[in-house]
């Protein structure tokens, strides 16, 4: 397959109806990869412990390695999109993520899986920071936010149906078939982007710097305070999730009896719960900034959180306040997503895909930290899920105000 990166450049004004939907699905495909990637084989736990000879907890820890994997893959790809243009990178990351995919189908070690997630996320890291990059070249900062709440319509069914997917595929194929699922996956993706993603960085707005002052540009956006809060808030986000994702089986299998079967039907729920709230958020921008709608979603969020700890605590209200406390929690961060993400690229133009790779890089290494500390605290109750999450919702709430008190600073 021929990977030229020679495309002309595109706006969206230039783009018909058919042009505009291909790009929405084609993004959407490249930010759904995390999802798909962690949520598919997650009912295949047990076969896949059983079949390499090793412990739960090695297979547990392939989601960290991914997520780590993903952390510090995404950073190679920004510089290597501002100098170069968007199509080249991604469709190296793709071919990568591929390859990678089948490798996880193969093994026969628990070594050997963590080392394919691990090569499997960094090749699916160029989806994610170059779908970012693309919606930052074609949109400005309101825009760019309806933008990033549509992809969440497709990113957030990812939840609802890859480990119903996944779980089919156990019954069809065993746990292999499920990553040679992802392989082809990848390889539609790639086909896709080939043939139908524009170059959305002209060459005369390509950044002209060395290996070295690339490598530097990163040590200016982490300067960047205004650029630095928003990042750590995006952090923060993804820990309220990965925090839920380790916990949530837990809770609700082992500590309120939901059956395996059912609770893929609360997984799903809230997840969407989520993509409910990022489509009305697309509603909201049409009236208020993307700020002011941040800073009531995490005062939601956070506030949510803090009742299902209370509710945890004491017991009061059970495990159907906590549910639906849960639902308004994971739902808020539907709104929380696109709107960080927006405001946080929104002062990068010849730099956006180093902004874009930096922020998908805090967002992973938080994300995880989060989720790595829910087992390390684990206690037999739902404290560790619900007090991190509470943790990182006032944490985001902080980071977001102080990003707002903090003066925009220079382009870099």
């Amino acid at each position: 397959m021929e990977m030229t990166t020679t495309a002309p450049a595109l706006t969206p004004a230039d783009m018909t109806r058919r042009q505009l939907a291909r790009l929405v699905l084609i993004l959407g495909a490249l930010t759904a990869f995390s999802s798909m990637s962690i949520d598919m084989y997650l009912p295949a736990f047990p076969q896949i412990a059983r079949d390499l000879g090793v412990s739960l907890g090695t297979v547990q820890l392939s989601i960290s390695a991914f997520l780590f994997g993903s952390a510090a893959g995404q950073l190679f790809y920004g510089p290597l999109a501002d100098r170069w243009g968007r199509r080249a990178p991604l469709l190296a990351g793709l071919t990568l993520y591929v390859a990678a995919s089948f490798g996880c189908a193969a093994v026969h070690t628990g070594g050997g899986l963590l080392f394919w997630r691990v090569v499997m996320a960094v090749g699916g890291g160029a989806g994610m920071v170059i779908s970012r990059a693309v919606v930052r070249d074609l949109y400005d900062t309101t825009e760019a936010a309806r933008m990033f709440s549509l992809l969440m319509l497709i990113m957030g069914a990812a939840p609802i149906l890859a480990p119903m997917a996944g779980g089919q595929l156990l019954l069809v194929t065993g746990w292999r078939g499920i990553f040679y699922f992802l392989g082809i996956f990848g390889i539609i993706s790639l086909a896709a982007a080939t043939a139908f993603l524009p170059e959305s960085l002209p060459p005369e707005r390509r950044s002209r710097r060395g290996a070295t002052e690339m490598a530097a540009v990163y040590g200016h956006l982490l300067r960047n305070r205004r650029y630095l809060c928003y990042a750590i808030a995006l952090g923060c986000i993804a820990g309220i999730n990965f925090s839920y994702i380790s916990g949530a089986p837990f809770v609700f299998i082992e500590l309120n009896g939901i059956s395996p079967q059912h609770f893929g039907l609360f997984f799903g729920a809230n997840a969407i719960g989520l993509i409910g709230a990022s489509q009305v958020n697309r509603r909201l921008l049409r009236r208020f900034s993307a700020q002011r709608i941040l800073n009531a979603a995490f005062t939601v969020n956070g506030t949510a959180a803090l009742f299902l700890t209370a509710s945890v605590f004491t017991g009061i209200g059970g495990f159907p306040l906590q549910a639906a406390l849960l639902f308004v929690c994971l739902g808020a961060t539907g709104l929380l997503y696109p709107n960080v993400t927006a405001l946080a690229l929104a002062p990068f133009d010849k730099a956006a895909g180093s902004a874009s790779a930096l922020l998908g890089t805090i967002q992973y290494s938080l994300g995880a930290t989060a989720g790595a500390l829910v087992g390390t605290l684990h206690n037999g109750t739902a404290m560790p899920m619900t007090a991190t999450m509470a943790a990182c919702g006032l944490m985001g709430w902080w980071a977001t105000r102080t990003a707002r008190q903090t003066a925009a600073e220079p382009n870099s």
